[in-house]
């Protein structure tokens, strides 16, 4: 387990340095690997059946697969596939996804010393905060909606070390908001780029009345 928590923080770290929308597409499917695999070693861990492996199933084919097809199907109708930020943006962002690494210990380490899983719970909060920086500091919906994820995907993680695995009426609900909210979002980041021939979100200040 500690190789897969060591392994997210470097994926998440390389999601604020990408600028590539493709590449940037492809580390969330390998993010959202992770976190099935993480999935699938807890449900081991607690003797396994459906109830174990269900998680790890439904996270690989709508967060690994699913999704990410998506995103990339959009991203493939645009001219231009990086973000519209500078190099200094960038740097910007890698420096608040450390400072919420550390800040994500030091709540831990405050409020649950001593805990077992201390690594797993300061990652799934070091993805939160990291995710919601994504959706505020970059500027195409798509890195938006990858923030997004990244966001939901730490929450979900939290949710399943502090529970030691959901029930299954509850993960079916979670995978099932955010499938209906991914779709909405590609539908609506496809009309934004029909209408205004980009993807960023920018623009949306033309309608302002």
């Amino acid at each position: 387990m500690e190789y897969l928590v060591v392994a997210l923080m470097c994926i998440v770290f390389l999601q604020t340095r990408f600028m590539e929308l493709r590449r940037s597409t492809i580390l969330l499917g390998v993010q959202s690997a992770f976190i099935a695999a993480a999935c699938l070693v807890i449900g081991i861990a607690h003797g396994g059946g459906l109830h174990g492996f269900l998680p790890g199933i439904l996270t690989i084919l709508v967060k690994v697969i699913f999704i990410p097809f998506a995103i990339l199907k959009v991203v493939r109708g645009l001219k231009d596939e990086r973000e519209i930020i500078s190099d200094i943006n960038v740097n910007y962002s890698t420096g608040v996804a450390a400072l919420a690494l550390a800040m994500s210990y030091m709540i831990i380490d405050r409020l649950l010393p001593g805990f077992e899983g201390r690594d797993i719970l300061a990652t799934a909060m070091f993805m939160i905060m990291t995710g919601l920086a994504l959706i505020v500091m970059r500027a195409r919906a798509i890195m938006q909606m990858i923030g997004m994820i990244t966001m939901e995907n730490g929450i979900y993680l939290l949710g399943l070390i502090m529970t030691e695995g959901l029930p299954i009426i509850i993960e079916l609900g979670v995978f099932l908001d955010v499938l209906i909210a991914v779709v909405i979002l590609v539908i609506l980041t496809s009309r934004l780029r029909l209408n205004f021939s980009t993807t960023d979100t920018n623009v949306m200040q033309k309608l302002k009345g």
